[in-house]
């Protein structure tokens, strides 16, 4: 079965990174306000022996409300259960692209489990998971991956193995998973990838602009572009690549126009069950990333990290980008060398750059 055109025929694919606790509805929906990739992943289904569908990640299927084609994502190595799940997702009509499979994730919680990245160790246990995948999925299948767990060592067995079993797309992210996201990304591996397999390759990790995502494809000849936490800074990124690919003008958003898009934020990630300065401090984890292209000296990014409250937010956030003048000042393309997001605040695991 053909996967879904790009959104304009004959540009690359871009399409959003699975992030877990991120990449939930409504950060979906705001990012179909400011523009939408062509492919969407959801967080992945956590499949063991009690596992059921998660109404929020099903929510996220079926409310979406960007009008772009969805993948559900799958992370487990139990047989029966992957092959149960996906008989329930096809039982209950989920309006899915296709259903991907996490060989990737880099938390330790998750890779020891043998699941996610984990399961890059063992060749054979791939071969059966595929197989068993392949075998109960009668749309499309499509796989996100790492060049190998803590070397490539089995690099070229598991592409092998993805053609053996007709995988319709490939996702790699070129670290290994002990590189987690601390590492320079090894291209190289995506461009042997994308010469290699008959099915579409995306280029997964560190796609932070408009520029490097040219770079990236000039260089790798993938297929399109997978981006992850570079769209929690920068929510235009998508529309900046379609507009970069058609050969328009590229919008250049402002400082202004991101102090917006943090309101926006704060009305994403409210929930009823994270209020006041649980829901500043959950609110930390996207501005982490925002941060990065606010100013050279980090002083957003330290103030920021102390708010306890949303009216100690609103005006370290009206400080830095929107009083004497700094509206209209252009917000960086890319993230400002010297800054780092804290690791432990971070999104969780699940999550590419």
């Amino acid at each position: 079965m053909p996967l879904p055109a790009a959104l304009i025929p004959g540009q690359p694919w871009t399409a959003l990174a699975p992030m877990q606790d991120v990449t939930t509805l409504p950060f979906m929906r705001l990012l179909g306000k400011y523009g939408a990739p062509d492919l969407l992943f959801t967080e992945y289904f956590r499949v063991h022996g009690h596992s059921t569908l998660e109404k929020h990640i099903v929510d996220s299927i079926c409310h979406h409300d960007t009008g772009r084609p969805i993948f559900g994502q799958l992370i487990g190595e139990s047989l029966p259960d992957l092959e149960r799940t996906v008989k329930a997702m096809e039982d209950a009509e989920l309006p899915v692209a296709g259903i991907d499979l996490n060989m990737g994730c880099p938390a330790p919680k998750v890779y020891k489990k043998n699941v996610g990245g984990g399961l890059l160790r063992e060749p054979s246990k791939v071969d059966e998971v595929l197989s068993c995948l392949r075998s109960a999925i009668s749309g499309r299948f499509t796989v996100k991956m790492r060049i190998g767990f803590d070397s490539d060592q089995h690099f070229e067995a598991i592409l092998d193995l993805i053609e053996k079993h007709d995988v319709d797309l490939l996702s790699l992210h070129a670290r290994t998973v002990k590189e987690a996201y601390r590492s320079e990304v090894h291209y190289e591996y995506i461009k042997r990838a994308a010469e290699r397999m008959a099915c579409p390759v995306l280029a997964n990790g560190n796609v932070t602009s408009v520029q490097k995502g040219q770079w990236v494809l000039d260089e790798t000849k993938s297929a399109g572009l997978m981006i992850g936490r570079s769209c929690i800074r920068n929510p235009w990124i998508f529309r900046q690549h379609r507009e970069h690919f058609a050969g328009e003008p590229v919008f250049q958003p402002t400082l202004g126009d991101v102090r917006e898009y943090i309101e926006d934020l704060i009305v994403a990630t409210s929930h009823t069950d994270r209020n006041g300065v649980y829901h500043i401090n959950h609110m930390k984890k996207f501005l982490n990333f925002v941060g990065l292209g606010v100013d050279v000296d980090g002083k957003f990014l330290h103030e920021m990290r102390r708010a306890k409250s949303k009216d100690e937010l609103d005006v370290i956030c009206d400080r830095h980008l929107v009083n004497n003048g700094r509206a209209e000042t252009p917000f960086p393309d890319e993230p400002i060398k010297g800054l780092v997001a804290r690791p432990n605040c971070e999104t969780s695991q699940g999550c590419s750059l």
